[in-house]
């Protein structure tokens, strides 16, 4: 359109504006205009093909997502996706076994070649899809991704073992998913259940079932003998029904990666859960920083399909790499767009050095006034009930009307992995009281860029909170040490008197902040102003090795004083 060759292009970027881009790279809006600019045109954007799936903007909750889609055209009623949480042991894994037994026809239930994470079962011509969950632990990073797809959520209780902490947990990460909640009872049969204490308990959770005049259906089972297995599958299509869940089957497709693979044979696999639009054999594919082709789709019984319509689970071959479990799903129009959005994600990955969208008390202000950010999601961790109950009760006083603390979990207890990814998928701030996250949870948290804070004060607490909804928070920094060198002998140079050092660990660089300490007494701190081998300046020094280090202003060394080098490094989490 411009008349003029790439290499024009590129040596105008180059020249004038210092932007080293290839032929086949992506370029940005506003550098694209200045070119144009330059050659005489008068560049305007046009209406973006991207979608806010790959943009990485607030990723809603499959009601959310249904709910901002419910008044287009051609919207039609498609099956509730089902997650299926709770205690380890309480029989999750049974009941989806006792479902898939009873309800996938006996011909093909043998016929399942895979497990690709996710299927589907017919109730009175009526399908449902479950997500596979094998087990709490396997489950535990998934609830994460999951409750962003899930329509309903059942939770399940052993009716002899009542209400345990994961159970807690699971019921924070369905309401956190804002999706409704049905009760699975299990393990009836059993001589010492006691159904009406679960109950009870229940109610102290906030979750008051239909039989207590709540809008929460409890329905007892026993997954073993397979009894009420009909009855729990009734109520999650009534549920269904009430909630009126529809998607457009006729538009471009998205959804959400489950699971993902790679096999020997076929290379990258990816589960796809659909939620709008038609997946078809050959379509163009975004899926989080990678674009690529369905070049074959099969359906939970691992038979080959064409198509897959909302709320089917597909296994689907065709990226090029496999894809993060979580990530988005976009059909495009034609393979440059794909290629384009991959690229332009994949950029703002590079450079965002956090997950996209997690919030911290240094960033809360500048979110909130970008209106990305309307409330303060939080999950506190202490080591006693009392203190826990204080800091409740001070944190519900806080923020205004265009702000509010929510509080998505509470515990007594270490920080765990599980409160992690529950932060992490609810965009949520952790706070330690007199306890520390254990070291998978911390390392997990540095991952997934979730903010903990530790307290010993419940009004530092409070302060650091309302000082954050205020923008008034100040950066947290702590000190890293770099390296050590002692000095083995001194060099006059006219005025000036040079260090001779051995680096006895780390390393000591140029320019670094140090302090010297004789007989373990600080007697001097400032900077590393040269830094010599032999006749030659040097940036750095590492252990074991010799070298010259004046100090600027300071003199006077003694033989044995170390140099300790150290640095000032901003950090999220404080101590």
């Amino acid at each position: 359109m411009l008349s003029v060759s790439p290499i024009e292009v590129i040596r105008d970027l180059i020249n004038k504006h210092a932007i080293f881009a290839s032929i086949n790279q992506v370029v940005d809006y506003d550098k694209a205009s200045l070119v144009a600019q330059d050659l005489g045109f008068e560049p305007s954007p046009l209406a973006t093909t991207d979608s806010p799936a790959v943009r990485g903007e607030k990723v809603l909750s499959a009601n959310e997502a249904m709910m901002a889609t419910h008044n287009e055209e051609n919207m039609v009623t498609i099956p509730p996706v089902v997650t299926i949480m709770g205690h380890v042991d309480h029989g999750k894994t049974s009941l989806l076994d006792t479902i898939r037994k009873t309800k996938v026809a006996a011909g093909e239930a043998g016929g399942i070649t895979q497990h690709i994470g996710a299927y589907q079962v017919e109730v009175n011509n009526k399908k449902i899809t479950f997500l596979d969950t094998p087990g709490h632990e396997a489950f535990t990073a998934m609830r994460a991704r999951g409750a962003q797809v899930t329509h309903i959520a059942i939770i399940v209780v052993a009716a002899d073992d009542g209400v345990m902490p994961q159970t807690r947990e699971a019921i924070d990460h369905a309401r956190a998913a804002k999706v409704p909640i049905i009760i699975a009872l299990n393990k009836i049969d059993k001589a010492n259940a006691n159904p009406d204490h679960v109950k009870q308990q229940l109610t102290e959770l906030g979750i008051v079932i239909e039989e207590y005049g709540g809008d929460t259906v409890c329905v007892p089972i026993s997954a073993r003998r397979g009894e009420g297995i009909d009855e729990l599958l009734d109520y999650i299509l009534l549920v269904a029904e009430v909630q009126d869940i529809k998607a457009n089957p006729d538009r471009l497709a998205t959804g959400v990666i489950i699971e993902a693979k790679l096999e020997k044979n076929s290379g990258a696999t990816a589960t796809v859960l659909v939620q709008q639009g038609t997946l078809q054999m050959g379509d163009n594919i975004v899926v989080g920083a990678i674009s690529g082709k369905v070049r074959a789709m099969f359906n939970d019984r691992g038979k080959r399909i064409q198509k897959a319509t909302p709320s089917t689970p597909v296994s689907i071959l065709g990226l090029p790499e496999v894809p993060n479990a979580g990530d988005r799903l976009v059909v495009t129009e034609d393979e440059r767009t794909a290629k384009q959005l991959a690229e332009t994600e994949d950029m703002k990955r590079k450079d965002e050095a956090m997950p996209l969208g997690q919030v911290t008390l240094d960033t809360l202000y500048m979110q909130m006034q970008k209106g990305t950010v309307k409330e303060l999601n939080v999950v506190i961790k202490s080591d006693v009930q009392g203190s826990l109950e204080a800091i409740k009760g001070s944190l519900s006083k806080l923020g205004e009307d265009n702000l509010k603390v929510r509080l998505i979990h509470e515990g007594i207890g270490q920080i765990s992995e599980t409160d992690v990814y529950l932060a992490s998928a609810s965009k949520a701030i952790i706070i330690g009281f007199n306890v520390k996250a254990d070291v998978t949870a911390a390392r997990e948290a540095m991952r997934e860029g979730v903010d903990i804070r530790y307290y010993t004060v419940i009004y530092k607490l409070i302060e650091d909170i309302q000082a954050a909804l205020v923008g008034m928070l100040e950066p947290t920094y702590r000190e890293v040490i770099n390296g050590h060198a002692e000095i083995i002998q001194t060099f006059k140079a006219g005025k000036t008197v040079i260090a001779g050092c051995r680096i006895t660990d780390g390393k000591i660089t140029r320019g670094s902040e140090i302090r010297l300490t004789r007989n373990d007494e600080k007697v001097f701190e400032g900077k590393v102003a040269s830094l010599r081998r032999g006749k030659d300046d040097v940036r750095e020094v590492l252990t074991g090795y010799e070298c010259g280090i004046l100090l600027e202003d300071y003199n006077a060394y003694e033989v044995g004083d170390i140099i300790e080098a150290f640095a000032q490094e901003r950090v999220v989490t404080r101590s």
